[in-house]
């Protein structure tokens, strides 16, 4: 049975791969780095939170899922205000991280409602 948010976030991985690369073909590295690092995260942060052992563990890892996704929109949003990416460049892997996030939520918000309880 497919996961949404595990299919969603690795597709997204995917994309900021490839969105990388061509960012180091114009000679950017460290921006490009740091977008890598947290857009890759978010989906491995997810994969990781399959194997937990506790409610609690499979909501620290959503967080810090969550946590990767705002400072990838960091990332995205700089990249196009410096000029290393244009809208039509940046906009669409923007948007999906915006539906990430609020998938993450959501994901965080039941969970810590479920634990209150």
């Amino acid at each position: 049975m497919k996961n949404i948010i595990d299919e969603k976030s690795f597709s997204f991985a995917v994309k900021i791969v490839r969105l990388c690369r061509l960012l180091q073909k114009q000679m950017e590295f460290v921006l490009s780095r740091q977008l890598l690092k947290s857009g890759t995260s978010i989906g491995a942060n997810v994969a990781e939170a399959r194997q937990v052992q506790s409610r609690p563990d499979f909501l620290s890892k959503m967080n810090i899922a969550l946590k990767e996704c705002s400072e990838t929109k960091y990332w995205l949003r700089l990249l196009k205000e410096s000029n290393y990416l244009t809208e039509l460049e940046q906009e669409p892997v923007y948007n999906d991280c915006i539906e990430l996030e609020r998938i993450l939520t959501a994901i965080v918000k039941k969970v810590n409602d479920s634990l209150k309880k």
